[in-house]
């Protein structure tokens, strides 16, 4: 049987593009035939909130979303993600890296992305003996995965075909931060691999994660899931739907008056299931099929 996974972070309060998203991934699951998990990426104790999650919770419970089992935090999955590092390790393919934020950003060698440097490299050619030095001394530093060369293939169901050299386009990625909480790329390649989950829908701005996870799935000999990335919601002024386009927020419409039928509606119209009018989940099911893939 098919499984999906709906996996929020709990540092705020849901939009209507994380409703979204939440409403295309159950639809998905449930169009066809499958089961459907609710997960709670809590990795980030700066940023996420108990009370953040109680409110989701309480948001996706108002849409009519049910989940199939026990939610899973990744708070709780701390030994899996450390077993994952040292497998990785003992493959020679973990290395400390001392740099900070800045350095990499200021590093002449480091390409500019959209939103962040690409990592150059710099402490994968260091001397394990000066590193161990480094580490015994007390410097703080980040384990990073040594990406290999290649381009990463795969299929999504949404985009088609997709090609993405994961070193030119992240460089070597971090497995544990500087500050000791796992990385977002290794904590889901380990909780999203088959066969505890077989397909994955989230937004398209997390389709290049999607290549940088198939990488770490294959070198831990995991089976990596299908995938599907959804169009984001944008605001009037064509950029990703943010605070400053107003009130966004799911809770703002619930304490409006908004029905949960309206919103479910409307946001399933968006992407062609129903025609946007009022709706219950399940009378959109036989809707979703073309979501299958």
């Amino acid at each position: 049987m098919s499984r999906g996974r709906y996996a929020p972070t709990p540092s705020g309060d849901l939009h209507l593009g994380n409703a979204r998203t939440a409403i295309l991934a159950w639809l998905h699951a449930r169009a066809t035939g499958g089961q459907i998990g609710l997960r709670i990426d809590d990795l980030d104790v700066d940023r996420c909130r108990e009370e953040f999650e109680f409110r989701q919770l309480e948001d996706l419970a108002w849409l009519g979303l049910t989940w199939d089992g026990e939610t899973v935090h990744q708070s709780e999955r701390l030994p899996h993600y450390n077993a994952a590092v040292a497998q990785l390790e003992a493959a020679g393919l973990v290395y400390p890296c001392f740099c900070s934020r800045a350095e990499i950003k200021a590093a002449a060698s480091a390409p500019h992305g959209e939103s962040e440097a690409i990592y150059p490299g710099t402490c994968r050619a260091l001397a394990s003996t000066e590193a161990a030095e480094r580490i015994a001394g007390g410097e703080r530093h980040a384990l990073r995965l040594a990406v290999p060369a290649g381009v990463e293939r795969f299929h999504d169901f949404v985009h088609g075909d997709v090609a993405i050299d994961v070193a030119a386009t992240a460089g070597d990625l971090v497995l544990v931060r500087s500050d000791g909480v796992i990385g977002y790329q290794l904590a889901c390649a380990v909780d999203d691999a088959q066969p505890a989950i077989t397909s994955v829908v989230r937004g398209e701005d997390l389709l290049a994660s999607a290549a940088f996870q198939r990488v770490i799935m294959r070198l831990l000999n995991l089976e990596p899931p299908s995938y599907g990335h959804v169009p984001l919601m944008l605001g009037d002024d064509g950029a990703r739907l943010a605070k400053r386009h107003g009130s966004i927020a799911l809770r703002d419409h619930r304490d409006h008056g908004v029905a949960p039928e309206d919103i479910v509606g409307m946001l399933a119209g968006m992407c062609a299931i129903g025609d946007g009018s009022p709706a219950q989940l399940d009378d959109l099911v036989p809707l979703a099929a073309g979501l299958a893939g």
